[in-house]
């Protein structure tokens, strides 16, 4: 039997009576004090459930040797417990509760970690490019298995088109899927003997952010690089025809910075998240961790502030006429704005997720994915999706139209990419080939409606299985398994002919391929992860961006 003394049993009587809502006209406890003075929410307690209460006190003082003689924590296990919990329940009870309560705790802070890795962006941004810089700083510890093994061969999938081959009459109204594409094949990783690297003398370092740069864009219709950072900056940089010369911009220096946020305290929470240039290169819009869109001009000149949103800005893109900005958010919204009178044109709230992405099909009309593993499609001036997409198990990363705005390519956390029509709700093509997540995927600028109308439709994928792999469009299968990485890939971008590909990976490379023969022809080793690369329209630099705080230009002229 356990003994208690009068001070041990006025501790509990108070510590599990009063501070579950029991009151005491004297306050003080003690045996000479009337038990029938005690009272829960205004009614007098009868003595048997003082009582009862005192027992369950000593079931505590059982409970709590008990567990302390176990491996477990008592402070922890304890702080899952309420005093009414004690009150009411025995021992078995409470280990059950406390058994539930820690599961339930255990899943609220996996939610909150993940609401976290949502909340940041590229590179801090998109909750995408946040997992590439926390991916970077865990690399050491976290070495891809498949760095030290062959990759097999990638499954060939038969699968046969699911769609009729229609003439493209209209992008609203007419579909079609694109021929002639080559006899599927897998190839090894290019010997290293075999990959040119490029020289020092084609390699242009831009130095100036104070943070990972976690985007980059070629302006459309010039020499002008736009970049944007965690360090609350962009930059616009003019890149000469030499490429290790920098000329100047308004006659005094090679860049232009644009500030987003002044005051120094509040940098870490206002990253540049998105960049993009409309049609003509004449306006730089980007997207920031504050929710604002913002406008410039190329001399660094602000135009406009566009706030509605209230969560960082995972995404932005201007329309094909450049008359709108469409913004998707962490808020789960995406936005279009009139860029003619500032202001907000129409908002969209269908997601139960941050939007991680928006692509434009045609002026009026784009599609959306979220972290709710759904994808919709929308139009200006409709309440309500014109199209609903569902099918994925995960994340939705990326979305992008084919450049006739006929197929929708999505990929996602589920290890799969898939190809939509608007004429199905099924998806036409699901391509599952790849062995992690994917986290990007771009269309070749060939095909109908393309510069290059005789070259086959293709899609890349960039996995975080170190390999990119190119799809054939009509048939669902696999054309080449490109292995050269050894960490994720977080970026490809295609040649505007057509012909290359470029790729960038945390392993600090950056690979060009031949598109013709899946093989890698030329090589460039930095120093740090590598977040995007992107094509000037010309297709003789690339430029990439590193987390290491610069972005490099390489020359590329065969």
């Amino acid at each position: 039997m356990t003994s208690l003394t009068s001070v041990e049993l006025n501790y509990l009587v108070f510590r599990y009576l009063q501070e579950s809502g029991f009151t005491h006209s004297a306050f003080a406890f003690g045996y000479e004090a009337s038990i029938n003075k005690c009272t829960i929410d205004g009614s007098l307690v009868p003595p048997g459930a003082l009582i009862t209460c005192v027992q369950k006190g000593l079931q505590y003082i059982e409970m709590e040797a008990n567990l302390s003689n176990a491996e477990s924590d008592v402070d922890e296990d304890f702080s899952f417990l309420q005093p009414l919990d004690l009150i009411t329940k025995n021992v078995s009870e409470l280990r059950r509760t406390v058994k539930e309560r820690r599961k339930n705790e255990l899943k609220k802070s996996k939610d909150k970690e993940l609401n976290k890795e949502h909340d940041g962006v590229r590179g801090l941004a998109k909750d995408r490019e946040k997992q590439a810089r926390k991916r970077e700083r865990e690399k050491d510890a976290e070495k891809i298995e498949e760095k030290s093994r062959e990759k097999e061969p990638g499954k060939r999938n038969d699968k046969e088109a699911d769609t009729n081959h229609d003439d493209q009459k209209s992008i609203r109204h007419e579909e079609s899927v694109v021929s002639g594409v080559p006899e599927p094949m897998e190839i090894s990783t290019t010997p290293a003997s075999q990959i040119s690297e490029f020289l020092s003398s084609d390699v242009t370092i831009l130095e100036g952010h104070t943070s990972e740069v976690c985007n980059c864009a070629w302006s459309p219709s010039g020499s002008l690089l736009a970049s944007g950072s965690g360090d609350s900056t962009a930059r616009i940089w003019r890149v000469g025809e030499e490429t290790n010369q920098l000329s100047t911009l308004n006659g005094s220096s090679n860049e232009i910075v644009l500030v987003h946020v002044k005051s120094k305290t509040n940098e870490k929470s206002k990253d540049v998240t998105a960049i993009d240039w409309n049609v003509d290169g004449t306006l730089l819009a980007t997207g920031a961790y504050d929710g604002a869109a913002r406008i410039w001009g190329i001399d660094g000149e602000l135009k406009s502030t566009l706030t509605k949103h209230k969560g960082p800005i995972f995404s932005l893109k201007w329309s094909k006429k450049g008359d709108y900005i469409l913004t998707g958010s962490c808020d789960k919204s995406a936005i279009v704005w009139d860029v003619k009178t500032e202001a907000l044109k129409q908002q969209w709230d269908f997601h139960s997720g941050p939007t991680l992405d928006v692509d434009w099909r045609t002026n009026v009309s784009f599609a959306t994915s979220s972290t709710d593993n759904m994808i919709y499609v929308c139009k200006i001036g409709e309440t309500s999706p014109i199209k609903t997409f569902s099918g994925h198990q995960g994340e939705v990363n990326c979305v992008k139209w084919d450049p006739a705005g006929i197929l929708l390519a999505s990929c996602s956390d589920d290890v799969s990419a898939k190809i939509w029509s608007m004429k199905q709700d099924k998806c036409v093509h699901d391509l599952t080939e790849h062995e992690k997540e994917i986290y990007t995927i771009r269309w070749s600028p060939t095909g109908p409606g393309t510069n290059n109308p005789n070259l086959p439709l293709i899609l890349a994928s960039a996995s975080f299985d170190s390999t990119v792999k190119l799809w054939d469009a009509e048939l669902g299968r696999s054309l080449f398994t490109l292995n050269g990485h050894s960490d994720p890939v977080y970026s490809v971008a295609f040649s505007p002919n057509g012909e290359y590909l470029a790729s960038g990976s945390l392993d600090k490379c950056v690979h060009i391929w031949s598109v013709k023969e899946g093989k890698i022809i030329k090589r460039y080793s930095g120093k740090a992860g590598i977040f995007e690369v992107c094509w000037n329209k010309e297709g003789d630099k690339i430029a990439a961006c590193f987390a290491n705080n610069v972005v490099c230009v390489l020359d590329f002229r065969r």
